[in-house]
């Protein structure tokens, strides 16, 4: 993760520097991120793929406010919570509203949401108990992937509602990150 943080730092330098000059803090780019995020919600209904542009903007904008923060010396545990509820709060709202649209069942989105939940609230525990996780899942990272590849390249003759598959696959994923991250909080408590 430090390697990962340091090449990013490198890579973004120019662009930190020019956020930082213009004073825009981490903490504004996570907010343009949520509502960012969040617009892919309003979006959907009317243009799948302008939507789909929303939730674009929304992870590299989402993979600069943690850069920008070290960048300018004001990172913190309070930031990096900020940041995962702001996350989990555009997951949440974007499964929903494939939910509500009928592209994805209700049972999958519900068990998607609940876990993903779960596995970033063991994640934060099991932080501030010394015991992470020694690799994290990323399955919001998939399930926005799929969905841009089900509706801007395969049509509906090549698959039968594969997005369902993609989300159980992640269920499956998530609901063991959850049980492993259970397991350790609890074996760590007296």
């Amino acid at each position: 993760m430090v390697r990962s943080q340091e090449l990013r730092a490198h890579l973004l330098k120019p662009l930190l520097r020019l956020l930082t000059h213009i004073k825009l803090t981490a903490n504004h780019v996570t907010l343009f991120s949520l509502l960012i995020g969040l617009g892919f919600c309003s979006v959907w209904w009317h243009s799948p793929e302008w939507a789909l542009l929303c939730l674009l903007l929304h992870v590299l904008l989402d993979g600069l406010d943690g850069p920008l923060a070290r960048h300018q010396g004001k990172d913190s545990a309070r930031g990096s919570f900020t940041d995962s509820m702001a996350d989990q709060l555009v997951v949440t709202a974007s499964m929903i509203a494939l939910m509500v649209d009928q592209y994805v069942s209700v049972i999958a989105a519900g068990i998607y949401i609940f876990t993903y939940a779960m596995v970033v609230a063991f994640a934060m525990v099991r932080n501030a108990l010394q015991r992470p996780y020694s690799w994290v899942a990323r399955p919001r990272f998939v399930v926005y992937l799929w969905l841009a590849l089900d509706q801007l390249i395969l049509t509906p003759a090549d698959y039968t509602n594969t997005f369902n598959y993609i989300v159980w696959i992640c269920n499956a994923l998530l609901v063991y990150k959850m049980a492993t991250g259970f397991i350790a909080i609890r074996s760590s408590l007296k």
